[in-house]
């Protein structure tokens, strides 16, 4: 019997790989002789270099730049001949911040934008920027800054990039612009399809967990509603309708204004590197998960891009998670699904202890082959 494992990491506790790990060894008690075929995953989100480096040999470069608050922090992308690949988490991410610090009307994507430039300075040619994870509701106008975009309120006065600001834009200059997205290809590869603002948008749905309130959440959606006018205004791409647009507080609209970037699904872009449609193919049973199942799930996830694969080939599907949403593994067709959570009450210790109750599932699994 071949059974595939390809799940996403656990945020804050186990990486893909480690997941694989974990569900491998439950798999083998009793010497079982299984032909097991690991295959780690990411959507776009953190972690997602790490999983690319299970693939493929890049090379690190290393440097200081701004974190979320311009604070200096070394930060690392990394490079392949002409192809860089940078990771927004790695140098705007919201683990970079402690959770008193969290407030997205405050912080910037300017690092972000100083990893593209070093990369430029480097001869790079094409960029994939991973764009999950990120601590800032700022539309991109850090990044945009740190290539030399400048923007300015209805006085004149020069505006610091970050998420309070966008309602004050009145207008933008590139005439100091340190990119040429005509010699420069970029791709941001990101893990959602929300659209730049409203109820679905990026304020809504995600600066909650970036530290707003609910009248900052208003004033951000407000900003970047402002920020897609001013854009449309200045001859820029409109953005503000593009599924993917409100990634990352905005980056993923963003990027296509002022990099002319193309978005690209993070788990599409996965299932690539990975050949992981061809495993699905091969195998007879697929084991899938992510850290929790839930709403999210279903646009562009993981879980989600794995289930579509088993059910086009018709194959058994078994989901591993930490925790789930109640209802939601009937909302998402889901037969099977195993959680952490069902084997504590603590998620502290679920996330301290995955490792252990992963082998114990990966185990389960096997008596109920």
């Amino acid at each position: 019997m071949k059974i595939l494992i390809a799940p996403d990491k656990y945020k804050g506790s186990l990486s893909a790989i480690q997941v694989c790990d974990a569900i491998i060894k439950g798999l083998k008690t009793n010497k079982s002789k299984l032909d097991i075929i690991s295959c780690p995953m990411a959507d776009g989100g953190d972690g997602s270099l790490e999983t690319i480096n299970h693939y493929f040999n890049l090379e690190p470069v290393e440097l200081i730049v701004n974190d979320p608050l311009f604070r200096p922090i070394k930060s690392t992308y990394y490079i392949s001949e002409k192809t860089a690949f940078i990771e927004m988490s790695s140098a705007s991410g919201l683990v970079l911040l402690k959770k008193e610090e969290r407030n997205c009307m405050k912080t910037s994507s300017y690092g972000t934008g100083e990893l593209i430039v070093d990369a430029i300075k480097n001869g790079i040619k094409n960029i994939n920027l991973f764009i999950g994870g990120s601590a800032t509701n700022d539309g991109g106008i850090g990044i945009a800054s740190a290539l030399g975009y400048h923007f300015y309120d209805s006085l004149g006065k020069s505006l610091s990039p970050i998420g309070q600001n966008l309602l004050l834009i009145n207008s933008i200059d590139k005439s100091e612009l340190k990119f040429d997205y005509q010699k420069v290809k970029v791709k941001v590869i990101c893990d959602v399809n929300n659209p730049l603002y409203g109820q679905d948008g990026a304020a809504y749905i995600y600066a909650t967990q970036k530290g707003a309130n609910s009248s900052e959440i208003k004033q951000l959606d407000e900003g970047l509603m402002n920020l897609a006018s001013k854009l449309q205004k200045h001859d820029f791409p409109i953005i503000d309708k593009i599924p993917g647009a409100g990634a990352a507080g905005g980056v993923g609209g963003g990027s296509i204004a002022f990099l002319g970037a193309k978005l690209i699904s993070g788990i599409q872009n996965f299932i690539e590197i990975t050949q992981l449609e061809s495993l699905i193919k091969d195998s007879d049973i697929v084991i899938t998960g992510e850290g929790r199942l839930d709403s999210q799930t279903e646009k562009g996830k993981v879980v989600s891009g794995v289930f579509s694969l088993a059910k086009k080939y018709n194959k058994p599907l078994i989901v591993v998670c930490g925790d789930k949403e109640e209802g939601i593994s009937d909302k998402l067709g889901l037969k099977k699904v195993y959680t952490v959570l069902d084997r504590t009450n603590s998620i502290d210790e679920a996330i301290e202890n995955a490792e252990k109750y992963l082998t114990e599932i990966g185990a389960d699994i096997l008596s109920n082959l």
